[in-house]
This record gives structure tokens, C-alpha cells and sequence, in this order.
């Protein structure tokens, strides 16, 4: 059972610093459940839950892409996005490196490393969607205007159904 205090995270830090309107959601994280448990446990559409990637070029580079959860990422047309040979999902080690957080807990905000940005163009079209917070079982909801004004993401059209 989630327990009914709000997590204080390097995100939570960053948006009540940016005085940023988010609500916060605890739920009862499931190993490997992903955007599934999340959306079934907070009762909400999976298109809605934004994955949070951590991905790298070719060069190790690394880089954030923000997806539906109901989406797979399209790592070829990516690449041919930005501009690089290739892009594969980053070790788990190596992302927890870069972002400060646990995989299953990675939020785009408040990351170590400042790294590049890209959000599937159709999650603006949103009312409001839900990221993690920075702690596995812990999201928060928010508009998606919220998200482009603190990140300045690129937008992309690499989402593909799974």
C-alpha cells in the first residue's frame, strides 16, 4: 500500500521551485510493470503516462525521450530526427549515471546531467499527463505545456502502437 506523503525528489524540488502546478500520485509500483500497472493503479488512460527514456547515440551521447506509454519509440526515425547513425536505450547503470534516478523511477526533471530533450509532438494534444516524480510507484499529473516550458523539448514524430 502507497503511503499518503508526498516524496520529496530532485523533481519535486525543481517544480515547486519553478512553481510549476503539478499534482502528485502515489501508487503501489509493480517491478516491470511500467506504464500499465501506473495508468490501472491511478485509473487513467496509458496514452496519458509519458515514459520518461533514457537513450544514446552512436557516440554515447545521451538523451531523454518522453513517449505515451502506450508507444513504442521508433529509434531509426529518431536517428534520422536528430541527425545520428543510431540510437539504442541506454544500460540501466549508465542511465541512473546520467539522470540521478532508478530505472522505474526516472523523471525528466532534475536530471544530473543536462542532456537534449524529445517529446513525441502528440502528447501536447493532452489536456494533462503524468511523468514520474523521481521515485519508483510516485508520478505527477500536469499539463503538457507545464513540461515544454521547463525542458524546452524538441518535438518528434517517432511513436509507433505496440
Amino acid at each position: 500500500m502507497a503511503k499518503d506523503k508526498t516524496p520529496i525528489t530532485a523533481a519535486i524540488r525543481l517544480l515547486k521551485q519553478c512553481k510549476s502546478e503539478f499534482t502528485p500520485h502515489l501508487y503501489s509500483y509493480e517491478a516491470r510493470g511500467g506504464t500499465t500497472v501506473s495508468a490501472r493503479e491511478l485509473g487513467v488512460d496509458e496514452h496519458q503516462v509519458i515514459k520518461t527514456l533514457v537513450m544514446e547515440d552512436e557516440q554515447h551521447n545521451p538523451l531523454i525521450v518522453l513517449m505515451h506509454g502506450d508507444q513504442e519509440v521508433s529509434t531509426k526515425e529518431l536517428a534520422r530526427t536528430v541527425g545520428v547513425k543510431s540510437i539504442t536505450p541506454c544500460n540501466p547503470n549508465i542511465a541512473l549515471k546520467h539522470t540521478g534516478y532508478q530505472i522505474g523511477g526516472t523523471s525528466p526533471f532534475a536530471t544530473r546531467k543536462t542532456m537534449p530533450v524529445y517529446m513525441e509532438a502528440t502528447i501536447t494534444a493532452l489536456p494533462s499527463i503524468y511523468l514520474n516524480g523521481g521515485k519508483r510507484g510516485f508520478l505527477v499529473s500536469m499539463s503538457p505545456q507545464v513540461v515544454i516550458g521547463l525542458l524546452q523539448p524538441m518535438m518528434v514524430e517517432v511513436g509507433i502502437r505496440k
